[in-house]
C-alpha cells in the first residue's frame, strides 16, 4: 500500500526516514524536484530501475537519468568529462541542466540501454538533495506514465502512478513545469540534446562551441 508523506517543513524526518527505507528495498519513491515530480528508484539496483520502467509502460532503450546530490559525486560515476563540462555543471547545479557523459566502467549498475553513458543532474530543491545525501545516486524519471504529460503536482503522480510507488513525497506544486536542458558531453563538443529550464542563449554564454542535435531544433521551434 502506497503512503504519503508531506516534504514541506521543519519536521521532515518521518518523510526521510520512509522514503529511505523504500528505496534501501527496491521499491520506488515519488519526490518533488525544481522542474516536475520524479519517480525514483536505487540506481545501483537493477531490479529497482527495471520497476521504475515497468511503473511508466517504458522500455531499457529510455534509460533514467540519476539523480545526484552534489557536483561532487560526479568525479566517482563518470569518467573524461570535459572542462566545458565541469563549467556548464558550475554555472547550472543545483538546477535544470542533465549532462550525459561517459559512466565509470568500474560501476556496478544497469540503468538500460545506455552505450556505457549515465545522464546525471544536481536538482534545485534542498529536500531532495538532502534525501539523495542519505541514499545516494538515484535513477529518476518524471513521475508519469510514458506518453502522457509530466506530474507537477503529488495529486497527478499519484492518479498516473497508483500502487507503482511505495511513498509519495509531497513538496506542493512543480515551480517549473519544464524539463530539464539536456546536453551531451561526449562527443568533441558539447551538444544540446533538449531544451528545457536552460535556454539555449544561456548555455552558448558558458560554451558558444555548443551544438544543437536537430530533435532539440525542433523542439525550441515548437516552444
Amino acid at each position: 500500500m502506497s503512503v504519503c508523506f508531506d516534504f514541506i517543513g521543519d519536521e521532515l524526518t518521518p518523510a526521510f526516514r520512509a522514503a529511505a527505507h523504500a528505496i534501501a528495498a527496491g521499491d520506488l519513491v515519488v519526490l518533488p524536484t525544481d522542474t516536475v515530480y520524479g519517480i525514483a528508484a536505487d540506481a545501483f539496483k537493477a531490479n529497482a530501475v527495471q520497476r521504475l520502467l515497468d511503473a511508466k509502460g517504458r522500455g531499457r532503450d529510455m534509460p533514467p537519468p540519476v539523480l545526484i546530490p552534489t557536483v561532487d559525486a560526479l568525479d566517482s560515476l563518470t569518467v573524461d568529462v570535459p572542462d566545458v563540462g565541469r563549467v556548464l555543471c558550475k554555472e547550472f547545479w543545483p538546477g535544470p541542466l542533465t549532462i550525459i557523459c561517459r559512466a565509470h566502467d568500474a560501476l556496478s549498475w544497469d540503468l538500460g540501454e545506455t552505450d556505457g553513458t549515465v545522464a546525471l543532474r544536481v536538482p534545485d530543491h534542498e529536500n531532495t538533495r538532502e534525501l539523495l545525501s542519505r541514499t545516494g545516486p538515484l535513477a529518476v524519471s518524471s513521475a508519469n506514465l510514458s506518453g502522457l504529460p509530466a506530474a507537477v503536482d503529488i495529486d497527478d503522480a499519484r492518479s498516473q502512478l497508483q500502487e507503482a510507488v511505495a511513498v509519495y513525497l509531497d513538496g506542493g506544486p512543480a515551480t517549473s513545469g519544464q524539463p530539464s536542458t539536456i546536453v551531451a558531453l561526449t562527443g568533441n563538443k558539447p551538444r544540446l540534446v533538449r531544451a528545457g529550464g536552460i535556454d539555449l542563449n544561456a548555455l552558448q554564454e558558458i560554451a558558444p562551441e555548443i551544438e544543437i542535435d536537430p530533435p532539440a531544433r525542433r523542439r525550441r521551434r515548437s516552444g
